[in-house]
């Protein structure tokens, strides 16, 4: 929380706000310089109407990609708010790995524009008790609440849990992934009343392969809730996605 205008000529002399991006110093606090600013790929329309892939050019209202053509997904699509970068990359890791978790609001601010008006509730992917004791926070949740303070969406910090550690996906091919984040989480039951009939927003840092969200979207379906839309900061694209 930043001090009273009074003060906060003070603070921004001792402590100026920096990008998040590069570190030089910014004019106010969650702003990249004009350089990382330039560099981050914004996500948005024309995209697939199923996973929200962006497409090169439009190609017409309802288009689908054609991996949904063939596997329908689960999820009502997957909003994020950057291609995975290296600007979009430094602020997560910072985020995730540095401790920087004011980093997290930055990325609520540009994340909260994807959020459908018919949103009900914000759930974070949750971490294990242990990573979660070694980091001290979940950035998934930090990014949840702020964007619940920003919109006013409740957010429900207990809905999901992680039943075990999981080995750090990184590296690993789509199938790997999948097998390794199997039965990994579970729905609380005293939360499981909580979930029916809600659009639901499942909030994380990252988008990579999708096992994480793919199974927390399976377990919130099946736990009643209507919708769930994967919203993340930021989406690794591949080679024939729109760069």
């Amino acid at each position: 929380m930043r001090p009273p205008p009074p003060l906060r000529w003070v603070t921004d002399l001792a402590l100026p706000p920096r990008c998040p991006g590069c570190g030089v110093i910014v004019e106010a606090d969650h702003r990249f310089c004009v350089a990382c600013w330039s560099s981050l790929h914004l996500l948005g329309p024309p995209w697939c109407a199923a996973c929200h892939r962006p497409f090169a050019f439009d190609r017409g209202e309802g288009a689908v990609c054609a991996e949904c053509l063939a596997t329908p997904p689960r999820h009502a699509g997957i909003r994020a708010a950057v291609a995975y970068g290296d600007v979009a990359r430094t602020l997560a890791l910072r985020l995730k790995y540095g401790g920087r978790t004011g980093h997290a609001e930055t990325a609520a601010r540009l994340m909260r524009r994807l959020i459908p008006e018919t949103a009900d509730l914000l759930v974070p992917v949750p971490l294990h008790r242990w990573r979660l004791w070694q980091r001290g926070f979940n950035q998934a949740a930090l990014i949840a609440r702020a964007l619940s303070r920003a919109t006013g969406l409740p957010v429900d910090l207990d809905a999901l849990r992680r039943r075990r550690a999981t080995p750090l996906l990184r590296g690993l091919g789509a199938r790997a992934r999948a097998e390794a984040v199997r039965g990994a989480f579970a729905i609380a039951p005293a939360r499981r009343h909580s979930l029916a009939g809600q659009a639901i927003i499942l909030v994380d840092d990252v988008y990579t392969s999708g096992a994480t969200s793919d199974a927390c979207t399976r377990l919130l379906l099946g736990a009643g809730a209507a919708s769930v839309t994967i919203l993340c900061w930021a989406r690794v694209l591949g080679e024939g996605d729109n760069n």
